[in-house]
Parts: C-alpha cells; structure tokens; sequence
C-alpha cells in the first residue's frame, strides 16, 4: 500500500499517486503503458488479474519495470511527517530518509519483551521499563541477593558488561550470573517484538485503507452503471431519431419518382398538342391547282 497523501507538506503531482490505492507510491513499480503502483497494490492485483487496473491492458509481473528515473527523483525529495506523527513525533524527513527513521523513532509501539508482562509501550520508554520490569519480575531472587550481600558475599555496585553486550551488572551476583548470549537474546526479542508491533499497525493500516478502496470502487461502480443507463437510453432516442431520419427519406424518394413520372407525363401530353396545333395550322391542297376563279357581278 502507499503512503497516506495526508502526511506530506505539499502537494503531490498526480503522476506520483498509485492507480489502485491512490496514495503516495511506495517501492513503485510502472508498466509498459507506463501507469505506476505500489509493489505491494499491483502484486495483489495480479494474483487474480493479468491485465492493467487503469485501463486493461495485458499485464504480467514480468512485464513491470522499474519507476522512470525523473519520476524517483521527484519521490525522493517529497517531505512528509513520520508515521508516528500522531503519537507526537514532530520528525519532518525526506522519503529517502523515511524508513530509516521509523525504524528507530522513539514513538514507535513495541511490546515488553518479558513474556509476564507484555505491555505495549513507546520505544523510548521501553528501556527504562525493561529496567524495572525484569527487576520487578525477579523481585523475589532479589531479596536473597540483598540477604547474601548483607552477610558481605555480595557487592552492590553497578556496571555496564564487560563483554560489550550492552547489559547492566547490578550487583557482583548479576556478573556471576550473566550470560551474553542470553541476553543478546533479550534484545533480539525486544526488537522481534517491535518488528511484530510495526507488522500490526501496517497491516490495520492496509485493512483500513482497503475498506476505504473497496468503498471508493464501489461508488466508482455505482457512477459508472449510471453512466452506462444514461448513454443506453440516449442510444436508443438516437436510434428513433434515425429511424424517423431514414422513414423521411424513404418517403422523399417515392415523391421524386410520383414527381418525375408526372413530369413525363405532362411532357408527352405537351408534345401531343404541338403536333395537333402544327397539323391544324397546315394550308389544305387547292382543287384548281393554283388558277384562280373570277366571279363577274
């Protein structure tokens, strides 16, 4: 999943924006048709899909590629709040320098590594609980390590691992009992236990930005049937606007043809009476051949 818009002080061009989860890319990857998503979004859409989500092109894992090289610059300088911001880290940092960070914030959530207690805590407070809470744990050892030291067998004087283990030595028993390994072990637990607690918030964070995906492509849906309803009935009004059109013509060419049928017709008749007026206009033969007769009054 990408990174919440919202945790960034400026604004993101829309080409840095995922196409399935609309969010800030993270560990982008970009197709051939040069859409780009988050490794995590476009991986999950390929399990059940083998085209591009934008717009349904053929796409396999194979094919994808890493981000343009301009475009992971502009990522790169992106400056956004931690992750914690809202537990009170005021931590400001670029991308690059993001996961870095929120490994070690102090704001972090990590769990108590102490299987009796298992608080959930801040990193920075964990040290200082450990502290108290192995010393509270081992209350009842304790006592008989004071008992011992007040018959002199034991010293109160605390320091630091001689080995470089980091541990604490709070007394001459401690450094007799302490084992490095052991307790390297401890802080591999600890940190397993803050990886654990990092893992539970990305993946409440990524349910609840899939709830958020799954509503948005559901009123995406919705707006697209609707869509789809209004061009079908406009399809359909053109359709009847066309089958008007078409009745008009037909009925406009069987007018020309009763029109030219006419023309002929009258045509002809008017040929017929020029001929009849041209006949009737002819002078008849004479019966005296030319001579003319005189009648004397």
């Amino acid at each position: 999943m990408g990174l919440d818009i919202d945790r960034f002080l400026c604004e993101v061009n829309e080409g840095l924006l995922c196409c399935i989860c609309k969010d800030v890319l993270e560990e982008p990857l970009q197709a051939p048709c040069e859409h780009a998503f988050c490794r995590q979004c476009i991986q999950g859409w390929l399990v059940n899909e083998c085209t591009c989500p934008e717009d349904r092109q053929t796409l396999f894992l194979s094919d994808l590629r890493p981000l343009f090289r301009y475009m992971r610059n502009d990522l790169a300088r992106l400056r956004l709040r931690c992750q914690y911001f809202h537990l009170g880290c005021q931590k400001i940092c670029t991308m690059d320098g993001l996961r870095s960070h929120e490994t070690n914030c102090d704001h972090a959530s990590v769990i108590c590594p102490h299987a009796e207690c298992a608080l959930t805590m801040t990193r920075r407070e964990l040290e200082e609980h450990v502290l108290l809470c192995h010393v509270r744990c081992g209350a009842t050892s304790q006592s008989a390590l004071d008992r011992q030291g007040a018959n002199g067998s034991l010293s109160t004087s605390s320091q630091e691992c001689p080995l470089g283990c980091g541990a604490l030595l709070l007394s001459s028993r401690d450094q007799e009992l302490h084992n490095c390994v052991a307790e390297l072990r401890t802080t591999i637990e600890v940190l397993r236990a803050e990886l654990l607690c990092q893992a539970d918030d990305q993946r409440r964070e990524m349910n609840a930005r899939l709830d958020s995906q799954r509503a948005h492509m559901v009123q995406r849906e919705a707006a697209l049937k609707n869509q789809i309803e209004a061009l079908k009935t406009e399809l359909g009004q053109l359709s009847e606007q066309l089958k008007r059109i078409l009745e008009l013509e037909a009925n406009r060419g069987m007018e020309l043809d009763r029109l030219a049928t006419e023309r002929a017709e009258l045509k002809t008749m008017l040929e017929e009476i020029q001929q009849r007026q041209a006949d009737e206009g002819a002078c008849p033969p004479c019966a005296c051949s030319g001579k003319s007769r005189v009648t004397n009054v």
